[in-house]
């Protein structure tokens, strides 16, 4: 019977890992579209732009000024939210730098306050759990942005005895904790946190 217990309990394990494979996978892939493909275009546009600016009135040069700022502020956003979805950003810089760049993406927006804070010494992990973790930590603050209602984020990451302990607190308006309610976005971090090992637990009250 132990021995069933095991062979379901890695079965499920490897179905987890390959889930999450194929998740990190897509994202690197529509990171690669809008950094190869869509960003190229809308530098290309922008260099057409620049071309027409000597052949027009100054009331149409005002226009395409404005056309080309608002592709310059589109091209921006794509290349950050690029960097967001790749690993690279993790792989290269480390989770912290990885999360303090997304703090930065959500402070200019001028709607939240967000504090992050590092308490203990810090243990570095290899790269994969590192990107786990960073993909929750993104889930979490999409579900903030698109549900909590919230103006105040904090972020904490508590190191202790070889452990990482993170927190993620909002002072939004709440939800039902309970399976029925619950989405992908939690679903998502649920899977990770267990391919970690570690134990995922939410605190929420309605109001």
């Amino acid at each position: 019977m132990k021995n069933i217990e095991n062979i379901k309990f890695e079965s499920e394990k490897n179905i987890l890992s390959t889930q999450i494979e194929i998740q990190e996978q897509t994202l690197e892939n529509i990171s690669s579209e809008i950094h190869d493909n869509i960003g190229q275009k809308l530098s290309l546009i922008k260099l057409h732009l620049n071309m027409l600016s000597a052949d027009h009135t100054s009331d149409d040069n005002k226009k395409l000024d404005c056309s080309k700022e608002l592709i310059s502020s589109v091209i921006t956003d794509l290349r950050d939210l690029s960097q967001s979805l790749g690993s690279n950003q993790v792989t290269a810089n480390g989770i912290v730098k990885a999360i303090e760049f997304e703090i930065a993406q959500l402070r200019k927006s001028g709607r939240y306050t967000i504090v992050f804070t590092i308490n203990g010494e810090q243990v570095f992990l290899d790269n994969k759990k590192e990107l786990l973790l960073f993909r929750i930590i993104q889930e979490a603050l999409n579900n903030i942005i698109k549900h909590a209602d919230a103006d105040t984020i904090e972020l904490m990451l508590n190191f202790e005895n070889d452990q990482l302990e993170m927190q993620i607190k909002d002072n939004g308006v709440g939800y039902r904790n309970d399976p029925v309610h619950n989405g992908a976005g939690i679903r998502n971090m649920q899977k990770r946190v267990q391919s970690l090992g570690g134990r995922f637990e939410i605190e929420s009250t309605l109001g």
